[in-house]
Formats: C-alpha cells, sequence, structure tokens
C-alpha cells in the first residue's frame, strides 16, 4: 500500500514539473486576476509582455506594447526577441480580431474591417523579422510561415484567459495570407478567418494567370494608354534616367543591392501598369498622361506616382527585405510576360533574389505553398476570402473545395488592391456580415432568422477605420 502511495505521490509530482516546463516552452499566461483588475495591468502580468506606451482614443484603450517570443519556437530555449504588438481594447466581453499586415504594425490606433463588423477588440502583431521586431543578430533562417504562425499561437494561447470570448483573424494582402498560413497550422485557435486579397501562387513557376489577367483587365483602350507609357519611358530611357539620376543625388539613394540606377529605372517601368491596377480604379485611366506628348519631366513623374521610383533604391529596399526574402524562398512572385516591351526591356521581370542583399542566403522552398492550397482546399472551416476584380494579386486566388465547411470566396466588382466586404454586392455584403457575426458569436437574432439584415455593430469612424495602404509592387 505505501508502496502505492509513494508511486503515486511521484507521478503528481512528475506531472506538475512536466506541466510547468511545457508552460515555460510555450505561451506563458498571467495568473487568474483578481476582479476589477485594471486591462493594462492584467495584460502586463503575463509574463514577456511590456508596455512601450498608452494612447488614448474615445470608447477604447489602445496600448502598444511588445511580446517576447522565441527566435526558433522548435528550440525556444535558444534566444528571444522582442516582437511588437498593438492591443486595441473594447471589452473583454466582446469578440477579439487578430490583425496582421504581415509587414510592421502601425503604431496609431487602426480599426480592421471585421472588428468593425463584430464591435470588438483587436491584437495586431508585426511580422517577425520587420524592424524593430528582428532578433539580433538575424538568422534569416528562421523567417518562414510557420515560425510566423507560432508567433501568433503564442500570442493568442497568451491572451486567451484576458479575452475569453470568441477569435477571428484577419489581414489584408500579405496580411491575408498571415492568415490563411496561421489557420492551416493551428486551425483549432480562430473560430473564424476573413482573409482580404491574399495571393494563392501554388507553382511559382506557372505565371500564365498574371499574363491572361493583365490582358483582359479593364478596358483596352485602358490598357494601351498604359502600355504606350512603359513602352515611351524605356525608348526615352537615357534622358529619363537623367531625371532619375538628379532625384536619387537630392535623395541621397544608392542602387547597391539591385546592382544600378538603370536597372532599377527599368524596374519600375516594368511594375506600372500592374501599380495601376493594383492601386487605381477603371476611372483613373481619364487621368493617364498620352505619353508620346508628356514632357520627359512629365512622364517621370506620372510614373513616380504611380509605381515609385524610390522603391527599388537601397533605401527604398532596406525596409522590405523580410517580404522579399519569403517571396524568393516560400511565397512565390509573378514573373509577368509584357510582350509590349519586347525589344526595349533589358532586364525582363526581375526577381526576388535581385532585391535582397547578397550576403543573406536563399532557397526556394516549391512545396510551402503546394502544402497550404491542398490544406485550403480540403480543410478550410469558416473561412472566407475577399478578392478585388481589378486586382492583380487575385489572378491567382485562394479557393474551396468539396471538404471545406462554412466557407466563400468572394469578388468585389470593379474593385482594386483595397477590396472588402463593403464593397460586395448586396446580397454577399450581407451573408459576408452574417457569417463574420455568428463566427464572432454576436449575431443579433434577427441576423440569425434573416442574413439580410446584417450589419456591422460599430459606428463607422473614418480616422480610425481608415486604411493605411503603401503605394508598392508588394501583396
Amino acid at each position: 500500500m505505501r508502496k502505492a502511495l509513494r508511486w503515486l505521490l511521484s507521478l503528481v509530482v512528475l506531472i506538475g514539473t512536466v506541466s510547468a516546463a511545457g508552460m515555460t516552452a510555450g505561451a506563458a499566461t498571467a495568473a487568474e486576476p483578481a476582479a476589477g483588475t485594471d486591462i493594462k495591468d492584467r495584460i502586463l502580468a503575463i509574463p514577456g509582455m511590456k508596455l512601450i506606451e498608452e494612447k488614448p482614443y474615445p470608447g477604447y484603450r489602445f496600448f502598444v506594447l511588445t511580446y517576447d517570443q522565441p527566435v526558433d519556437h522548435r528550440h525556444p530555449r535558444k534566444g528571444t526577441f522582442a516582437q511588437r504588438i498593438t492591443l486595441l481594447h473594447k471589452d473583454t466581453t466582446r469578440p477579439t480580431v487578430f490583425f496582421t499586415s504581415g509587414y510592421n504594425v502601425s503604431t496609431t490606433p487602426r480599426r480592421s474591417e471585421p472588428t468593425a463588423i463584430v464591435d470588438g477588440n483587436q491584437l495586431s502583431m508585426e511580422y517577425r523579422f520587420f524592424t524593430p521586431s528582428r532578433p539580433e543578430p538575424a538568422d534569416w533562417s528562421k523567417l518562414d510561415i510557420w515560425q510566423a504562425a507560432s508567433d501568433q499561437h503564442r500570442l493568442f494561447t497568451a491572451l486567451k484567459p484576458v479575452y475569453d470570448r470568441k477569435w477571428l483573424s484577419t489581414g489584408g494582402s500579405k496580411g491575408g495570407m498571415t492568415a490563411t498560413y496561421y489557420e492551416r497550422h493551428y486551425p483549432r485557435d480562430m473560430d473564424g478567418v476573413v482573409a482580404y486579397v491574399a495571393p494563392n501562387d501554388v507553382v511559382n513557376d506557372e505565371d500564365r494567370a498574371y499574363d491572361r489577367f493583365l490582358s483582359s483587365v479593364g478596358t483596352k483602350e485602358c490598357r494601351d494608354k498604359l502600355h504606350a507609357v512603359q513602352r515611351e519611358a524605356l525608348i526615352r530611357r537615357a534622358p529619363m534616367e537623367k531625371i532619375y539620376e538628379t532625384y536619387a543625388a537630392d535623395g541621397g539613394y544608392t542602387f547597391t543591392t539591385v546592382g544600378s540606377l538603370d536597372r532599377a529605372y527599368e524596374a519600375v517601368v516594368l511594375d506600372y501598369a500592374w501599380a495601376f491596377w493594383q492601386y487605381s480604379l477603371l476611372a483613373d485611366c481619364d487621368a493617364v498622361p498620352a505619353a508620346a506628348g508628356a514632357t520627359d519631366q512629365e512622364l517621370f513623374d506620372h510614373i513616380d506616382a504611380v509605381a515609385g521610383f524610390y522603391a527599388y533604391a537601397d533605401q527604398g529596399l532596406s525596409a522590405y527585405t523580410p517580404y522579399y526574402y519569403q517571396a524568393g524562398t516560400e511565397l512565390g512572385s509573378p514573373d509577368i510576360a509584357q510582350p509590349h516591351l519586347r525589344g526595349l526591356s533589358r532586364y525582363g521581370y526581375q526577381p526576388p533574389r535581385n532585391f535582397v542583399p547578397r550576403d543573406i542566403p536563399m532557397r526556394f522552398k516549391p512545396w510551402a505553398m503546394r502544402d497550404v492550397d491542398t490544406w485550403v482546399r480540403h480543410n478550410a472551416t469558416r473561412m472566407m476570402f475577399v478578392y478585388g476584380e481589378n486586382d492583380p494579386w487575385g489572378a491567382e486566388p485562394f479557393r474551396v473545395g468539396k471538404g471545406a465547411r462554412d466557407s466563400y470566396v468572394y469578388t468585389a466588382p470593379g474593385a482594386n488592391h483595397g477590396a472588402n466586404v463593403a464593397g460586395l454586392v448586396p446580397d454577399e455584403k450581407a451573408r459576408a456580415t452574417a457569417a463574420i457575426l455568428r463566427w464572432a458569436g454576436v449575431a443579433p437574432a434577427a441576423v440569425q432568422e434573416d442574413p439580410a439584415k446584417a450589419r456591422p455593430l460599430a459606428e463607422a469612424d473614418a480616422r480610425l477605420d481608415k486604411r493605411d495602404m503603401e503605394r508598392t509592387l508588394r501583396p
């Protein structure tokens, strides 16, 4: 009997030891707080959480924070880095939306569309390796979609005891991709996913879908005007590059990574038509100048406004090294033909390798996107994908197959890379809004009976709901 008791006591001690070790390796969470504890204190009670600042905003608490993450989630004891996050706090009785752009996090209070729809809290995460959320020294092999998904999982695990209602993940473009990858690797965390304008480049070397899209988007008249601008810019390469040299000298811009000003100039010109459709609407074609009649400066200024000559300078590339690294190792990137520039282009559409410093090694993993695509087609549950009809990044979209459950793909007519639920046709807008409310557990009874009655629960706020979008040729 005494042997049995000693064995049982040893087992209890062992279980306690293993549980404590698991908590150390995983996401540590705060102890149960006393009733009435301020939300800031509850958040800062989470091990590894630090406050940078709190900014006032009517109706919310807004915190800028850092959270200690393992550099390598497979080996959590081999170093950490401080990942920047923000928290837009409404109330712990409301659902929470987990947002990421896939890039830097904004430290200005912002509210994503799903957050407004459910009138909830919003946790926003800066993607690993975007400064200042970059380990030192930077081991670039630890920048991949699984490590980033594990960052999200660990954050969710830490905050779920505080925000214990339903959670949705969301993001636009690379953020929509990020939300999708998170769901693929941790499908039990979120109660729903809303991914906006998320590219799905399953086979990196097969890019004819982009060529087909660019040959039919908008109207022939508009496409011809855009092509004329590109051709004229390459025909006038010498005088236009003189303007670019002055532009670079005035800004202190260099071109070591891409190789030369000439390479950077052509890269911007080849981006121009894509960038137009990514950020502009068909109605904006009226503002495109007649290329042959434009002066060199007018042509330069117009291309700069649409595609941005800063983009391929070292100073423009450096902030986005993590994106180009991922595009060249897992995400894939488009390679468009542009036959109207044949005989004028010297370099063709340049690959991501050209935009990452050469001392950072890169190796492409063709299985990464195939795995995600297959999983979404056959396993998607409560996932929504929203695309813009005229957005080139939607030429290769995510699709849901027979194995998917309660999942949808919508396209907003005439929309660009800023497509959202609000831009869908009325019946789809209502169904999409109703699904988001239902997934978040806050659908009013009237909406449960009739999805056509679905409306966002929060009042519109032009400042809080503003979308920060840089005009660059990146998802």
